[in-house]
């Protein structure tokens, strides 16, 4: 690391350099690292801290490395440290001296916030596409089977008859919260550290106002120590993320459930299952088990970046390199589990007779036996007491609702007359027809907006 040795008379030893060196996974910044510091080299040329030449001596230098980069022909090496060092000592290799004008009025602390907010703001936009692109995938198995009914549950018992579409609607409405954290995480990422330097500014009349505008930055920071010590939106990602791959570990857990023997709701597409290395018949649900093992894997990324920022010192300590590893597997895990999600919904088997007959084993039209005896009159308490009862005989009588004879219906209450057997599946849907009820035409709506919304762009 002789670039920046000057203070020390002896190198780093072998141990040190191994335990401090980011470049096993900081590689994966460097188009934002390159990006980053080619707009770097135009504002110094710009302001006339660096000629004209220099600038496109060192950005032709930045260029073809990040074309080595890509074809695989660089080699990163461990005693250069991080990614920037690596890239600026290939660039004194290739340019000469002028390379290591680069570094002017910049400091690794901004440069190395500077690269992580561009790799989070591009992960931002790719996480809200693969978010939509989810959605499409559960509206689309919705309208398909947009007739299904099932038991809705509480408890995991049966309670009330739902549409299948809008139980998949309920997940369409919580990966939009999450695309909507996504969105306004994006407001606090897309913030220009660049031009403060190791933590107090620097002194050289640079031009922040071009950065931000050549990086696609909406704002510029306005404390220097804050910007290159701040990792809050790091820890926003994370938390959306955590929330984010709850929900999809909750959509796992129903996949698994009603893929099971007990339910046979659904079946998985052989693509998205595997088989058994000693019983023939199975097929696991191993990828929706997968999806809930890697949600406490998000959930512990969260808690390591907090436990490391929680009594650091202002400005920038080395504790933050830990920042990187957590994030990228953070990143990597959720943007995996979204598109392998994407494809083993698309391909989805409903069992709708399936659904429909156990919507008859669960007494799911007990609620609105009471409500019909509301209707005639009975205080609701009173009507919840007599239907408890009437369930209760009919489960020991080995009996639905709809196999009781209107005698032992009377039994409990004379309020009951032969119209108590026009209480159906169909009926007790329609009868749920508030806004953001399961009523078939509530249902229709909720599709429709549910298109509407994936029609307009991200972030709108």
């Amino acid at each position: 690391m002789s670039q920046i040795r000057g203070r020390f008379l002896r190198a780093a030893s072998k141990g040190t350099i191994g335990y401090t060196a980011s470049i096993p996974f900081d590689w994966r910044l460097y188009p934002y690292d390159i990006a980053g510091s080619i707009a770097h080299a135009k504002m110094l040329s710009k302001q006339g801290i660096i000629s004209d030449k220099e600038a496109k001596i060192i950005t032709r230098g930045l260029t073809a490395i990040r074309e080595e980069i890509e074809r695989d022909k660089f080699k990163f090496k461990s005693e250069f440290e991080d990614i920037h060092m690596n890239i600026e000592a290939r660039l004194i290799e290739k340019v000469g001296k002028v390379g290591g004008k680069l570094h002017t009025a910049r400091s690794r602390n901004d440069q190395v916030a500077l690269d992580m907010r561009l790799f989070a703001g591009a992960s931002l936009l790719q996480t809200g596409k693969a978010i939509k692109n989810l959605q499409q995938a559960l509206l689309g198995l919705a309208k398909t089977n947009k007739n299904a009914v099932l038991p809705g549950y509480t408890h995991l018992q049966p309670a009330q008859p739902i549409l299948l579409a809008h139980h998949l609607l309920a997940y369409f409405e919580m990966f939009q919260r999450d695309l909507a954290r996504f969105d306004d995480c994006s407001k606090r990422t897309m913030v220009l550290p660049s031009g403060s330097g190791a933590l107090a500014g620097v002194g050289y009349d640079i031009d922040r106002e071009f950065l931000a505008k050549e990086l696609g930055f909406s704002q510029i920071s306005q404390n220097s120590i804050d910007a290159v010590s701040d990792r809050d939106f790091i820890l926003e990602y994370e938390f959306a993320a955590s929330i984010c791959m709850m929900h999809l570990s909750r959509l796992a857990e129903e996949i698994i459930l009603w893929s099971s023997a007990g339910f046979d709701f659904v079946e998985l597409d052989e693509a998205y299952a595997t088989g058994s290395s000693i019983m023939p018949q199975k097929k696991n649900p191993d990828v929706a088990e997968l999806a809930r093992g890697k949600t406490g894997r998000v959930y512990g990324h969260l808690m390591a970046l907090l436990t490391t920022m929680k009594a650091l010192s202002l400005a920038y300590n080395r504790d933050m390199q830990e920042d990187k590893e957590g994030f990228f597997d953070t990143v990597d895990s959720l943007l995996s589990t979204i598109e392998i999600f994407i494809g083993m919904v698309s391909t989805l088997h409903v069992k709708a007779d399936n659904m429909r007959r156990a919507l008859e084993k669960g007494y799911t039209l007990a609620t609105d036996l009471a409500d019909y005896l509301v209707k005639k009159g009975e205080a609701f308490r009173s009507a919840h007491s007599i239907v408890g009862k009437l369930v209760n005989y009919a489960a020991t009588e080995g009996k639905s609702l709809s196999e009781l004879s209107l005698t032992e219906y009377k039994n409990f209450s004379p309020l009951f007359t032969k119209d108590v057997y026009s209480i159906t599946v169909e009926t007790s849907l329609a009868a749920r027809n508030t806004i953001g009820g399961t009523a078939p035409e509530r249902v229709k709506q909720a599709l429709a907006r549910a298109k509407k919304i994936l029609s307009k762009p991200q972030g709108k």
